[in-house]
């Protein structure tokens, strides 16, 4: 589609081209460059810029917007030239990125060549912008010897020197500003020096997002970590090209970086303290090269010692810079568009009801499923006294001056707990109970994956206490009145209801070895039902707490549940909470269920095979017995017809024996006596003559 301009009141649309757009950097410069209005970064902003927000949904083009076209990465793999070539020659701006992907580079080559080839037929003019590393500077030699800090500016790109493994690079610069010489109101060109991107969902700098996320105990830094590593966030790099297709600038090679001159070390720390522990470790790029969070190639580009100013940009282009400052003084902001884009939400919930009723049991199945950090209170206290002890035992010790006080805060917090144990039954005080639990739910874990509440709170007061907003937050307003602290307050209350006597019985019906020294003994059971429906009454309960609040309990009746482990209930609650907000499993864990997928499945075919064998043999001996039934069947028969035959046989022998044998014998006696010629007649005739019967 060519450029359009129906009416001159309406806005004219050019036709963008943007390779890969299905990866990191052309995605989200496809999602900037498509909200911008052709020639809207030459007028000054009224207000703040759309293009601003950090919504992952791409609305279709406006009327007036660059209209994107561009290539995918997956594609076939013996593909010469980009699939949309057609769109290509009908594009009035064409950007190619080769940072992260070399492979682009020649076809990056091509497409300028072939542009410049068809110069006599272009009718339009045409513009190519290279988004290249600003590691074709990576080895160039300071400006000054004796002054290293002085930053390289565009002015000086003939100087540049790049990394060894950035000579295509170079070459493919150099090759895009020498084709845009030829007839530059046909085809005009741009280089462009990209810092190291950042923002939405992170790609270089992934690896330590993630790591922070997932409470990594330390965050790893490459090297000693004080190199300078130039940095620019996506979106203000697609400033940059916003500008550029705006206004053709006469320099042709620009430096694409914010103002900052952040070192590797600065940025792991930012990350680190505001998303993980704060901690951070220094390792060797050999150790670094072990992990399998990060592409080999991306060491070279954190580990670049780079000064550099975009002078051009800065004072020549009109930005909505989303990230002018840099990456380290806008750390707060870049976490919540990396956690916006991921989807990387805390899940918040608590589930109450009296004891007994499964309520540890449903949150062990749902910590699991959803990756959520289990909340008791008695784990709370106790890791929060372990802390304060260990914090304390620095009071004596020789760095306490770097501790701030914080040692000796802890010895006296320390003291004041046991002193109100002692008069409180060995508890803890409620307002320190409330403390050490908000500590808990505002950590880093728990507001990174969030957590499920065990139980807790029990009152409405503590209820009260523990979810109101601090001075220094930003509370939020619920439909009915009063603030709560949304940092930590639950988006699912669940609470599990049965009848004591169902209670009871669950109890009575346990092992003797699961209610052994634990509260689970009839008697303990009375007591605390007794306790959690004296603060639970109809008019009064902590339900009404969160009901003021307009969030609205889910309520689950146990005793319809029969199955192992509370199942259906769990099942009940994943539909409610619906998907999880996480990464999802990691390789370790993908391998372990691959390796557990094929180990059932092999238990699934050997108990088959065991199955057929069993029914073969079965079959084997149900024949055998069979044959020999038949067999035995058969000699029944044959004995029972021979004995048959024999009894009906001893009349006949009888009547032969009395009447015929007799004579029959002595007739052939004389036969043989007398030896006749026809020996058969002489003993038929003998037979005639010797019947009794004949007169």
């Amino acid at each position: 589609m060519a450029s359009t301009q129906d009416d001159g009141d309406k806005p004219k649309s050019k036709r963008l081209f943007v390779n890969q757009v299905d990866q990191f950097q052309g995605k989200n410069l496809a999602k900037y460059l498509s909200r911008c209005a052709v020639g809207a970064s030459l007028e000054e902003p009224e207000e703040e810029d759309d293009a601003k927000s950090t919504d992952s949904f791409i609305p279709p083009p406006k009327e007036g917007c660059y209209e994107i076209v561009g290539t995918t990465k997956e594609r076939g793999q013996n593909a010469v030239k980009p699939e949309c070539v057609k769109e290509l020659v009908n594009c009035d701006v064409i950007v190619y990125d080769i940072t992260a992907d070399p492979d682009q580079i020649d076809e990056a080559v091509w497409a300028v060549s072939e542009l410049h080839s068809d110069l006599d037929k272009i009718e339009k003019p045409k513009m190519f912008i290279l988004i290249s590393s600003v590691m074709t500077w990576a080895k160039s030699k300071p400006l000054d010897p004796d002054d290293p800090e002085i930053p390289f500016t565009e002015d000086d790109y003939r100087r540049r020197k790049p990394h060894p493994n950035f000579k295509e690079h170079i070459s493919a610069e150099k090759t895009v500003i020498k084709m845009g010489k030829t007839n530059k109101n046909k085809l005009v060109t741009y280089v462009v020096a990209s810092g190291l991107t950042y923002g939405a969902e992170e790609e270089i700098f992934h690896y330590l997002f993630k790591s922070a996320w997932h409470n990594a105990p330390e965050l790893l830094c490459f090297g000693n970590g004080r190199n300078v590593v130039p940095t620019i966030h996506i979106k203000d790099l697609a400033g940059v090209i916003q500008n550029i297709a705006d206004s053709r600038p006469k320099v042709r090679y620009l430096i694409a970086k914010d103002d900052s001159n952040n070192t590797l070390e600065e940025l792991v720390k930012a990350v680190s303290s505001n998303l993980g522990t704060g901690k951070v470790k220094d390792i060797t790029k050999e150790e670094a090269l072990l992990n399998k969070e990060i592409e080999q190639s991306d060491f070279d580009m954190l580990l670049v010692d780079l000064r550099m100013d975009a002078v051009n940009v800065k004072e020549n282009m009109r930005i909505s810079w989303v990230s002018e400052a840099g990456m380290m003084e806008n750390i707060s902001a870049i976490i919540k568009e990396y956690k916006d884009t991921r989807n990387l939400h805390p899940l918040r919930v608590c589930i109450i009801g009296p004891p007994a009723v499964g309520k540890t049991t449903t949150i062990n199945q749902l910590c699991e499923h959803y990756k959520l950090h289990h909340i008791k209170l008695k784990d709370v206290i106790d890791e929060a006294m372990e802390n304060l002890t260990t914090t304390a035992r620095r009071a004596d010790s020789e760095d306490q001056e770097e501790d701030e006080g914080k040692a000796q805060d802890a010895q006296e917090l320390l003291d004041t707990i046991n002193e109100g144990m002692k008069e409180n039954n060995n508890r803890v005080e409620d307002q320190y109970v409330l403390r050490f639990m908000r500590d808990k739910l505002l950590s880093m874990p728990c507001q990174n994956q969030g957590f499920i509440l065990d139980g807790f709170p029990k009152t409405m007061d503590q209820a009260k206490e523990l979810f109101q907003a601090e001075d220094d937050d930003e509370p939020e307003e619920a439909a009915k009145g009063g603030s709560f602290n949304k940092l930590i307050m639950p988006e699912f209350i669940v609470s599990l209801e049965a009848t004591d006597e169902f209670l009871k019985n669950r109890i009575m019906n346990l092992p003797e070895s699961q209610v052994v020294d634990t509260h689970n003994t009839e008697e303990g059971l009375v007591r605390r039902l007794e306790a959690y429906r004296s603060i639970n009454t109809e008019d009064e309960t902590i339900l009404n707490y969160f009901d003021e609040l307009e969030f609205h309990p889910i309520r689950i009746d146990v005793t319809k549940d029969l199955s192992p482990m509370m199942k259906v209930t769990v099942g009940k609650l994943k539909a409610h909470i619906g998907k999880a907000r996480n990464y999802g499993p990691t390789l370790e864990e993908l391998e372990q269920q691959r390796r557990a997928a094929e180990e059932e499945l092999q238990r699934l075919e050997q108990q088959a095979r065991l199955e057929r064998e069993r029914q073969e043999a079965e079959e084997a001996a149900e024949r055998k017995k069979r044959q020999e039934e038949w067999t035995q069947q058969l000699n029944d028969v044959k004995r029972e017809e021979y004995e048959k035959l024999e009894a009906e046989s001893i009349p006949l022998r009888n009547y032969l024996m009395k009447h015929v044998m007799p004579t029959l014998t002595q007739g052939l006696i004389q036969c043989c006596k007398v030896r006749p010629d026809d020996a058969i007649d002489y003993l038929a005739e003998y037979l005639f003559q010797q019947n009794p019967q004949v007169d």
